[in-house]
């Protein structure tokens, strides 16, 4: 059965007592407001969102992303996204892009490739095009998902390309863990995909640091 465990961090304010110097109690010579406890400190700013989930057996790939489940502008990426062809093969075998964010398709091969690309879900194909030697293209992808990656000139290439709106997306380690820096605070759902399953957990991200263990 899975299940998530959510580490939640508590903030302990501890005060200290000192005795006046006439030798009275702090109590006597301090005034009642003084004797108050220090409101416990919080952290509504972005914190870290980490955990670990199990990893398949073989070593395959294991998406994690983190979306929010209420409508968020997120700020356009840092770099786009590259997808080469060297020796016959697609690299990365899978692609993590942004949906509506453009992604580059390079062939550094000597010979000439197409990269022919459907959605894996619909089988609605996203784009067809030949890229000579030293050639690239430019897509942008329109809807979240998976997209299976051929050349039909080499039929013994392929890869993968995983679409999400989020910025909050990753391949786990080896070992399963995962780490997503600086989440807004809110309600967001983890989504993990690995060896054809989906499993999903909604997470509260309060504090410095949400942790959690999908089993």
């Amino acid at each position: 059965m899975h299940r998530a465990i959510v580490f939640a961090t508590i903030a302990i304010v501890a005060g200290g007592c000192s005795q006046p110097p006439d030798g009275s109690s702090a109590a006597t010579s301090a005034p009642a407001a003084a004797q108050a406890p220090a409101p416990a400190a919080t952290n509504d700013g972005p914190g870290r969102v980490e955990g670990k989930v199990p990893a398949p057996a073989g070593g395959a790939a294991v998406v994690v992303v983190l979306e929010p489940k209420a409508a968020r502008e997120f700020p356009p990426q840092d770099e786009k996204p590259v997808m080469d062809q060297v020796g016959q093969a697609f690299g990365p075998e899978l692609m993590l892009v942004r949906t509506g964010q453009p992604a580059e398709f390079r062939n550094s091969d000597d010979t000439l490739h197409n990269v022919h690309v459907n959605n894996d879900e619909t089988r609605e194909p996203a784009f067809n095009v030949a890229i000579p030697t030293g050639g690239s293209y430019t897509y942008t992808f329109k809807r979240d998902g998976f997209y299976r990656v051929g050349c039909d000139i080499h039929p013994s290439m392929s890869a993968m390309i995983f679409s999400t709106t989020s910025p909050f997306v990753t391949l786990a380690e080896p070992d399963g863990r995962f780490a997503f820096d600086a989440v807004p605070p809110g309600a967001w759902r983890l989504s993990v995909y690995a060896a054809g399953r989906r499993v999903q957990r909604d997470i509260d991200v309060r504090g410095p640091v949400t942790g959690i263990a999908i089993e």
